[in-house]
């Protein structure tokens, strides 16, 4: 269920988690949509000998949970996303998965605008992350 919260009802902390395993279909149809036609996502022969020794995740792919929190859960519906950094430490693998998570850390009152700590991790390990800046609706 998609969370409402309009600027005065947000807090430094506040926090919101979204998990999913991330699927050969995900891999094609984002490669699909992102025309991200990379062998390093799509050919097991190519994957076997590249870096990482097997197939991996599109890295946007990867960071897609943090999109969907931010749009649908935290702030949520109407939000607009202003700037996003994203740094990728470790690949995700087809079958992982990856939970992410987004954490308030300032809130301007003037611009009703919102800055997020963003991280996405498999298991323990942090895979991406990053900040946000988001605008946010005053009211519901």
């Amino acid at each position: 269920m998609s969370s409402f919260y309009s600027f005065g009802d947000l807090y430094i902390g506040q926090t919101e988690t979204l998990s999913r395993t991330i699927t050969d279909a995900d891999v094609t149809i984002h490669a699909a949509v992102s025309l991200d036609t990379n062998p390093v996502h799509l050919d097991e022969e190519v994957d076997r000998r590249s870096h990482f020794g097997a197939r991996v995740a599109h890295g946007m792919l990867s960071a897609g949970p943090i999109s969907a929190l931010l749009g649908a859960r935290l702030p949520g519906p109407g939000t607009i996303y202003v700037s996003q950094s994203l740094t990728f430490h470790a690949p995700v693998r087809i079958g992982q998965t990856a939970t992410a998570m987004v954490r308030i850390t300032d809130l301007n009152l003037l611009q009703k605008s919102a800055t997020l700590r963003t991280t996405c991790m498999v298991k323990e390990n942090v895979v991406i992350d990053g900040e946000a800046c988001l605008l946010v609706p005053s009211r519901r």
